[in-house]
């Protein structure tokens, strides 16, 4: 058998006239976290849903660990997946909507009591999943996703809804399943969480792939350094800076972004110049700045400008 990969090769799905995946192909791999990007309406959930059989290609294949997922006899046992937190019956306790999960799967009862351990939901175990919060259902279906101690997991905005301590927890629980040679793909909008979290990136934009790549050399060919400056002479500093070859945007706050030259550049130059500076910040390219880069050209849903107030 294969090794536990996630593999799409050639993966195309139409919904009527519509091509929401378009020729995509690549190989999710075990030891890393890998992050599924892209915009709104970029195929990111028809790919997981096709990857779990719950769509079923127009063309190409979707496959773990080398055959189709529904293929599998035990699939908890292959493959733990959350797609949808919400989708849960709340009539039911926590313990009893795993329980069900996992007597389907022949799955023990003892593991029902782990997965709530892990997840922190010991303790309202009993409790209807009516009356959980956001984060609580989170950390529900994060559970259900492990009850097979599965060695594919794929997620799909699992930290949505948590607070800042359960964004902390899952970070972590995500690398350390990665450390344990497991296969992770996970999908979100949070960037500042996926460049702390994920190894890899798959990015995705109109259903097509546009890029397959590690986390920093994603950010270091699509993101850009700058130095934040502010000074009470911009008007004095801004012409020396581009004089320079700086390229400079005025920020918000009345600050400038700075980008082309280093800090230490810029210091030299207004030090010569005797223009006084009361901030000089370098700033690394973050994750969210490459993104937004490159996907400028694949958004599909993108808001007008802001509108005045209504009189």
């Amino acid at each position: 058998m294969r090794a536990h990969t996630i593999e799409v090769c050639g993966l195309t799905k139409r919904y009527g006239a519509k091509e929401a995946v378009s020729d995509l192909s690549f190989t999710v791999r075990p030891g890393r976290v890998t992050g599924f990007l892209g915009p709104n309406g970029a195929g990111k959930s028809t790919t997981m849903r096709a990857v779990l059989g719950l769509d079923r290609p127009t063309s190409g294949t979707a496959i773990v660990a080398g055959r189709p997922f529904t293929a599998a006899e035990r699939p908890m046992r292959l493959l733990g997946a959350m797609l949808d937190a919400a989708a849960v019956h709340g009539g039911r306790t926590a313990f009893r909507h795993l329980l069900g999960l996992a007597r389907s799967n022949g799955i023990g009862r003892s593991r029902v009591e782990e997965v709530l351990g892990a997840v922190g939901l010991t303790d309202v175990a009993g409790q209807r999943i009516k009356g959980f919060s956001l984060g609580m259902r989170q950390r529900l279906g994060i559970a259900a996703a492990l009850l097979g101690d599965p060695p594919v997991l794929m997620l799909d905005e699992p930290v949505n809804g948590l607070d800042p301590d359960g964004i902390r927890w899952i970070r972590g629980f995500l690398r350390s399943l990665a450390a344990e040679d497991r296969t992770v793909l996970v999908s979100s909008h949070l960037m500042s969480e996926m460049q702390d979290t994920a190894d890899h990136l798959l990015v995705v934009g109109r259903g097509r792939l546009i890029a397959d790549t590690p986390m920093a050399d994603f950010i270091r060919a699509n993101g850009r350094d700058r130095v934040r400056v502010r000074s009470p002479h911009t008007a004095s500093l801004v012409p020396l800076l581009r004089a320079a070859g700086a390229v400079v945007d005025p920020l918000d706050d009345g600050a400038l972004a700075v980008t082309g030259v280093d800090s230490d550049r810029i210091g030299d130059l207004a030090a010569d110049a005797g223009v006084r500076l009361h901030e000089l910040s370098p700033q690394r390219a973050s994750l969210e700045d490459a993104f937004l880069e490159l996907t400028r050209d694949a958004v599909q849903y993108r808001a007008a400008e802001p509108m005045g107030s209504a009189r």
